[in-house]
């Protein structure tokens, strides 16, 4: 049985959505749907392609009128849950495609489908497009979410919102200039959910690699007014603390790196076979006369087909260490293949940082198949 992503569009499930739509659509003809649907491309149709091919094909049979189309949908998504359908059901993001398609020249019909079925399949995405083109209108409409009664809703503001969101269309002018979106983030920093936090903390996240003093403005205001907020801030510097930004490592109080030791430090594998593992060990210590917050990365500088290295940095730990003492560690970063990452055979590097400090570095060999 096959397992991609891809297949969670099967024949049953749309033999169950066409059911479900003859009861809601008296003129629906199933067999035609189906014919559509499963057009000569469809084997070779990926997940996406295949969503956005459901939305083309229910154009056909949804009405003409986008308002009256938008209450098809929200009468679809109620009965879908009284069905059985799970919230976030993955299989269902070819509706709010449909409204990002078809709707974006009715905004208010959007909202309304948009607020009302984003806790079944999640609209993040299909908000952006209406961002772009009603940017003041959706800033009021997404601080009025922020005070909706439903998480999904409230988070629907954060991460619809969010400048650099993976796999979404990016938001250039938020790049630019974040401001429009702060206070959406001030309303949700103390949000009971932590979905919504979290959700915030990306964002702010995003808006680091742009425009850093933005981030660390806000994390320094934020910062020791509540547990759960100090965790979200935590959250939000975590690409500045990985470059070693000396204010967010002074924000979190570590200690200074010149102050601790790294010894012994060893790769243990020196040629790594391709799908094999990187091992290597050090001990960090603190030869200080003071206690320090310690946090220990390794940065591992993948070789390139143009020859140079491109440097990707991993958290191992954060500790507290008392004068005298030492941190034995041993690692292992895997090789294995995978489609998000091409890996060329040659020297590659690896070094110790602590507290935002490359304490030292090596290089060890990835052999070829």
């Amino acid at each position: 049985m096959s397992t991609q992503l891809k297949d969670l569009y099967s024949p049953e499930f749309y033999q169950r959505l066409s059911a479900t739509l003859e009861s809601l659509l008296p003129d629906f003809e199933t067999e035609a749907f189906l014919q559509l649907i499963f057009d000569a491309e469809w084997k070779n149709r990926e997940l996406k392609d295949r969503m956005w091919h459901t939305s083309r094909v229910l154009h056909q049979f949804f009405p003409a009128d986008f308002g009256e189309a938008a209450q098809v949908i929200i009468q679809l998504v109620n009965k879908l849950i009284a069905e059985g359908f799970t919230h976030a059901s993955l299989e269902f993001m070819f509706l709010p495609d449909y409204v990002e398609r078809f709707g974006l020249e009715h905004f208010n019909s959007s909202i309304r489908v948009f607020e009302h079925i984003t806790a079944f399949s999640s609209c993040e995405f299909a908000v952006r497009p209406f961002i772009v083109k009603y940017p003041d209108k959706m800033i009021d409409q997404m601080i009025e979410w922020t005070g909706h009664a439903d998480e999904h809703v409230r988070r629907l503001a954060s991460e619809g919102s969010r400048p650099r969101l993976p796999w979404a269309m990016a938001l250039p002018e938020f790049k630019k200039n974040p401001e429009p979106i702060l206070p959406l983030l001030e309303n949700l920093k103390h949000d009971p959910s932590e979905y919504v936090r979290r959700s915030v903390a990306n964002n702010l996240n995003d808006i680091s690699k742009d425009n850093p003093e933005v981030t660390l403005a806000l994390a320094g205001k934020w910062i020791g007014t509540k547990q759960e907020t100090d965790r979200l801030v935590k959250h939000a510097c975590r690409t500045l603390l990985k470059k070693g930004d000396p204010e967010a490592l002074r924000l979190f109080k570590y200690g200074d790196p010149g102050q601790l030791e790294v010894n012994n430090f060893l790769i243990l594998t020196p040629e790594v076979k391709m799908g094999g593992a990187l091992q290597f060990s050090f001990e960090l210590s603190n030869p200080g006369k003071s206690t320090q917050k310690v946090r220990i990365e390794y940065g591992l500088y993948y070789l390139k087909a143009n020859g140079s290295l491109s440097g990707k940095v991993f958290k191992i730990s954060e500790k507290i260490m008392d004068p005298g003492s030492v941190f034995q560690c041993n690692r292992k970063q895997h090789f294995s293949i995978i489609t998000t990452r091409r890996y060329y055979p040659g020297r590659h590097e690896l070094s110790v940082i602590i507290n935002g400090k490359e304490k030292v570095r090596e290089s060890f060999v990835l052999l070829g198949d």
